[in-house]
């Protein structure tokens, strides 16, 4: 089989869901589309405007910004993301930073979290500083 040109994989459409196995180990920079699985050893940076989910034997030491990220596994490392679900047996230390945050019981969170939505949504200790609307 001949390899495609280069001009022919610019033109070809892109993949939805990719996978990295566990066999796989990466140094450097990953950025992606749409959706990657990573199963195997990452050691550097992922940025995505994307799903990222990180499997069950999926290792990852970096720093992570995604629209959405699922771990399984373990990062350590710092995450940013729309929506980051952390699942029972996963382990992440590291700072996260996320509009929503979901963790199952069983999983081990080591940092800190800060929820990117507060600054739009009014504080509510000191809400009853005003009194009803209208009221001066």
């Amino acid at each position: 089989m001949i390899p495609p040109l280069h001009g022919d994989l610019e033109n070809a459409p892109r993949a939805g869901k990719c996978t990295l196995p566990g066999n796989v180990e990466i140094e450097g920079l990953i950025t992606f589309k749409k959706e990657l699985l990573i199963d195997g050893k990452v050691q550097g940076q992922i940025i995505s405007g994307g799903a990222l989910t990180i499997g069950e034997n999926g290792v990852i030491r970096g720093k992570i910004k995604s629209k959405s990220v699922t771990v399984h596994g373990k990062v350590r490392g710092n995450i940013t993301a729309e929506r980051c679900e952390l699942k029972a047996n996963c382990s992440l230390q590291g700072d996260l930073r996320a509009e929503r945050l979901i963790i199952e019981d069983g999983a081990t969170f080591i940092g800190t979290s800060e929820n990117t939505l507060a600054s739009t949504v009014e504080n509510p200790e000191f809400a009853w500083d005003r009194g009803p609307s209208g009221s001066l």
